[in-house]
């Protein structure tokens, strides 16, 4: 296990032996005689250990500890300590060292206890970069299109990001609501802190109370313990709740609280909770004539009515329809490790011409389902459902899969797929003249 290790301590003889010790055990190790020393190495490498004696000409090993921690969080620490001297190491330790070990048992022991502190250095490193990379795949540059429609909804989404206002996406379904809440949340100050999303359209009234706001043992039958509500488990982060037209009018004053106190209180509880969330909402509800029928509360609608922002449905962004079909192809293609690599003119022909009712999240599935049932690298219109093989010409639609010029022109679209654009083979295979095939490719536009 190879690592960093820096050694601080006046004594050159012990430090010096310590120094062989575990240089021999595969680490790399730095010395220092004194404090000032010390900082100058930790600016110059990337230590992974620090062993730190707590008597040093010029600084308190303990308080040095925990100077180091501040600005070094990822570094773990090691504390000599002299000999019977147990109250150094344990506010060592609460100055966040790893651990201390008493001078003269050193030899025994450290090598063991630097493995340990490098383990836990190492898995550290790993959460950091992991989170590093979950926080680059929520980053606006990471939302895929080039349509002004979508640019237009992103730099309206990064305006607003680092501030504490409320948002409320409006959009239909499957158009990315929540992969713009959670770039917002990325974008903001409360990055670092949890981003939770609640579709309130999954549960009934008592449920999403319950999930929302959370309960006390005993509040109903099946409440055996006390639990923390999304709101409570959010705190200090965002919450994205989805679907909110669908929330019941009840609930909807007990989240106006929360938006106008920062308190609400628990289901069965008498006292209130305190928490400092961001709320962001998303709907494909005409929110006005909900108020109007007196199912949606008003002022709730202007609190989180804040900031709003339009996605654009699919259909209106066609041009963001192969920068999508190809991620999707790429990705789909990884996990189900399939040799996939490309798309036919005539498949992306196709996914131009379907209306998308289902937005992005339809493509998606699609996408995955053409994947899986590919046969050669290149996707092909065969490898579509087929109420998405024949494309209607006369009105941007699609033809009804049941309609007899369907099922024919999608057969002979099929023919020559297998015989590669051989119209003479496909002929052959179809049972029909030559000029008949033409004459038939020439009326579907098969070309």
């Amino acid at each position: 296990m190879n690592g960093k290790i820096l050694i601080i301590d006046d004594e050159e003889k012990l430090r010096n032996l310590m120094a062989r010790i575990i240089t021999l055990e595969g680490f790399e190790v730095l010395e220092a005689m004194n404090a000032k020393t010390a900082w100058k190495k930790l600016e110059q490498h990337d230590v992974d250990i620090v062993v730190c004696d707590v008597r040093l000409p010029d600084a308190n090993g303990v308080e040095l500890c925990h100077q180091i921690k501040l600005k070094l969080p990822l570094t773990e620490i090691i504390v000599l300590t002299a000999y019977g001297n147990i109250p150094d190491g344990v506010q060592a330790m609460k100055n966040g060292a790893f651990d201390y070990i008493t001078k003269g048992d050193d030899n025994d022991k450290i090598i063991p206890l630097l493995n340990r502190a490098m383990e836990k250095v190492q898995l550290q490193k790993r959460v950091v970069q992991l989170e590093k990379q979950i926080g680059k795949h929520y980053e606006f540059e990471n939302i895929i299109g080039e349509s002004p429609l979508l640019r237009d909804a992103i730099e309206l989404a990064k305006k607003v990001a680092p501030t504490e206002a409320t948002v409320m996406l409006l959009g239909e379904t499957g158009t990315g609501k929540e992969v713009f809440a959670q770039a917002i949340h990325h974008a903001s100050k409360r990055s670092a802190n949890p981003f939770l999303a609640l579709n309130c359209s999954s549960f009934n009234k008592e449920l999403l109370e319950s999930e929302l706001f959370g309960h006390k043992a005993g509040a109903f039958t099946s409440a055996v313990k006390d639990k923390k509500g999304l709101i409570e488990e959010a705190d200090q982060g965002t919450l994205f709740l989805d679907e909110i037209g669908e929330m019941h009018i009840d609930l909807q004053s007990k989240l106006l609280r929360v938006l106008e106190t920062n308190e609400f209180i628990k289901v069965g509880d008498t006292k209130p909770t305190r928490v400092n969330v961001r709320i962001i909402t998303a709907t494909n509800r005409y929110l006005h004539q909900e108020i109007e029928e007196g199912k949606f509360r008003e002022d709730l609608f202007y609190r989180l009515n804040v900031f709003t922002i339009q996605l654009p449905p699919l259909r209106e962004r066609k041009k963001d329809i192969p920068l999508l079909a190809n991620y999707f192809m790429k990705y789909f293609a990884e996990r189900t490790n399939q040799n996939v690599t490309e798309m036919s003119k005539e498949f992306l022909e196709h996914l131009q011409h379907h209306e998308w009712k289902g937005n992005i999240r339809e493509l998606k599935n699609i996408m995955e389902r053409a994947v899986i049932l590919a046969t050669s690298p290149r996707l092909s219109v065969e490898n579509l459902p087929l109420e998405l093989q024949v494309i209607n010409h006369k009105a941007h639609g699609t033809l009804s899969a049941f309609d007899l010029a369907s099922v024919e022109k999608l057969h002979i679209q099929r023919v020559l797929n297998h015989t590669r654009g051989n119209k003479t083979e496909a002929a052959k295979l179809l049972n029909i003249g030559l000029t008949t095939l033409y004459r038939k490719i020439e009326e579907y536009g098969l070309g």
